[in-house]
């Protein structure tokens, strides 16, 4: 949930190639044994070539129970050549 939320931040950034985690580091802060849990995602810094993301997890509560950062690049693979990816509907969103 810590990944995708990451991927999903650094990805909004990116419009023209797919976005590959390099690496993620996962803390758990809290446990939790049922319930929803939110997680959200933000780009804390961007380059040429990645970008580094954080991102939280949150109970029902709105308690942090997990944290992650992680390094993600951008790919060769065009956005445009991914099996079901369609740029209109990416780009109105």
């Amino acid at each position: 949930m810590l990944d995708d939320a990451a991927f999903f931040a650094a990805s909004s950034l990116e419009t023209e190639v797919f976005v590959l985690t390099t690496s993620f580091t996962t803390y758990l802060t809290r446990p939790i044994s049922m319930g929803k849990m939110r997680s959200v995602g933000k780009v804390v810094n961007k380059n040429k070539s990645q970008f580094i993301v954080e991102a939280v997890v949150y109970d029902a509560e709105n308690r942090e129970i997990g944290r992650g950062n992680g390094v993600f690049v951008r790919s060769k693979q065009q956005l445009a050549d991914v099996n079901g990816y369609d740029l209109q509907v990416a780009s109105h969103s």
